[in-house]
């Protein structure tokens, strides 16, 4: 399974949802802080929670949910 990055931000309660999904799933994630980088601000600031696959670079924004989250992550 390929490993993800989960970008985030302090006290974003979507992106504790998102956290949430993910957790339920074999991925292995890594929390991301776009604060700490003024390009992830930009790209993400309004899109937050994104989960982005390393392997392959492709996305998944914000609403998902797990059946969504299960498709997405199963797309090569």
């Amino acid at each position: 399974m390929p490993a993800l990055i989960l970008y985030t931000t302090l006290g974003c309660h979507l992106c504790e949802q998102a956290q949430t999904i993910i957790g339920r799933t074999q991925a292995t994630f890594k929390l991301i802080d776009i604060a700490d980088d003024e390009t992830l601000v930009e790209t993400y600031g309004v899109r937050i929670p994104v989960v982005k696959n390393s392997a392959n670079g492709k996305e998944i924004g914000w609403p998902f949910n797990q059946l969504e989250f299960q498709r997405w992550l199963q797309t090569p």
